[in-house]
């Protein structure tokens, strides 16, 4: 089940592979997730040290939040991955020249997970022509209706 999607990930980037990833939370987030209090819109994926990380995500926390906690909404927060595949995607984005681009936020067997992609970045024509066809698929679907 989905939480949120970053629409804008598929218009500026061809996306290769997907990757679901699970995240380092703390618990008032946990909680505003849930709550659907999530955008992945200027959010990013990098590489550090090893280790893969989810950049200006933003939380906004709940005002039920305890008092004692001071909620950062944009914090860096770490992604889980399988050593073979943090392998694999840092081999990628260092030498090939791809990005990682955070997908979706969805629920796995009750846990919060983070779909990633390997993309590369659209050109211009590029994002034109993806934009006409499916216009013209668009098209077609409500000529074929009117045909029946």
């Amino acid at each position: 089940m989905s939480i949120v999607q970053n629409k804008r990930a598929f218009f500026d980037y061809t996306i290769e592979e997907r990757f679901e990833a699970g995240l380092v939370l703390e618990g008032w987030e946990v909680k505003a997730i849930r709550a659907g209090q999530v955008q992945l819109k200027e959010a990013y994926v990098i590489v550090r040290g090893g280790e893969i990380f989810l950049l200006n995500a933003h939380i906004t926390p709940l005002k039920t939040a305890s008092t004692h906690v001071r909620p950062d909404p944009t914090r860096t927060r770490k992604l889980l991955l399988n050593a073979a595949e943090i392998r694999k995607l840092i081999g990628k984005v260092e030498r090939s020249g791809y990005t990682l681009v955070p997908l979706d936020l969805h629920f796995s067997k009750g846990r919060i997970k983070l779909a990633i992609g390997l993309a590369k970045g659209k050109k211009q024509f590029d994002k034109r022509a993806t934009e006409k066809e499916k216009d013209w698929k668009r098209e077609q679907q409500r000529l074929l209706k009117t045909n029946r």
